[in-house]
């Protein structure tokens, strides 16, 4: 197949169980780079949450982060940011805890995270999970000019939906999507991964219908349907199953490096 661009999630996709990155998947990026295709990194994550992986496994790509709110290149500068700002931060944390919804929240601006109580156990999970550590506090520790990448909720696995159906009622105007079983992110209206997808594509003058996809989750859901060549993780929710017909093993398997020679990517 005539593919000129790859783009793939993380975590539940090119990243296991066990948060670490399976062999055939680490040989096809590099093969990937061999061939002059671009590889791109397309996450909820910050990219302080992405440099961890470059570190470990020795490799750099463009990166998408916060679903599309955040995009910075090969050397590490920023091509486009884009968000909701400290005010809307500030109604939507006011309302969580007026509420008492049953979550933790967390700000993301480019490379800072804030959270509230970093001794949560929900918190110190995912800072376990994407080896950085939180910076406790709250939204006063933002400058009034921030651009907020996105608010993250951690949530039980069994009280998700009911608070993303509530926020999305009280704040329309944001999206709102769920990346995990326990989290739910919450961006500015209209960006996806998909939009950042297409802001790369633009920019390295390569039409959509010649990328390739890979995610596992709804916020990947966008993104798969912009390209031409999309790939649904076998671990992804049923719900998704039944929309996309590639769909290929878990992540727990080398399903990625699979699909790569299923579209004659050839690795050593």
């Amino acid at each position: 197949m005539d593919f000129k661009i790859v783009f793939s999630d993380i975590d539940g996709t090119i990243l296991n169980s066990e948060h670490r990155m399976l062999k055939g998947t680490l040989d096809a990026i590099f093969a990937l780079k061999k061939a002059n295709i671009p590889f791109v990194i397309a996450t909820a994550r910050g990219p302080s949450g992405v440099r961890p992986i470059f570190k470990r496994y020795g490799f750099t790509c463009p990166m998408i982060c916060y679903s599309g709110a955040l995009i910075i290149d090969e050397n590490d500068k920023i091509m486009y940011s884009e968000g909701f700002d400290v005010d809307d931060a500030r109604d939507i944390i006011s309302y969580i805890e007026a509420e008492k919804i049953d979550c933790t929240w967390n700000i993301y601006s480019e490379e800072l995270w804030i959270v509230n109580d970093r001794n949560d156990r929900l918190v110190r999970a995912e800072e376990e999970i994407v080896e950085v550590c939180a910076t406790e506090g709250g939204i006063e520790l933002l400058p009034k000019d921030a651009i907020i990448g996105k608010l993250l909720c951690i949530c039980e696995p069994e009280a998700i939906c009911g608070i993303e159906n509530e926020l999305k009622k009280r704040f329309p105007k944001l999206s709102i999507v769920k990346s995990s079983d326990v989290l739910l992110e919450i961006m500015g209206k209209g960006i996806t991964k998909a939009d950042g997808v297409r802001r790369v594509c633009s920019y390295m003058n390569i039409p959509p219908e010649k990328a390739v996809a890979f995610g596992d989750h709804f916020n990947d859901a966008e993104m798969l349907r912009s390209v031409g060549f999309p790939f649904l993780m076998g671990n992804a929710p049923e719900e998704l199953k039944k929309e996309f017909s590639c769909v290929i093993g878990s992540n727990d398997d080398e399903s990625i490096s699979e699909a790569f020679r299923s579209i004659g990517l050839l690795l050593e």
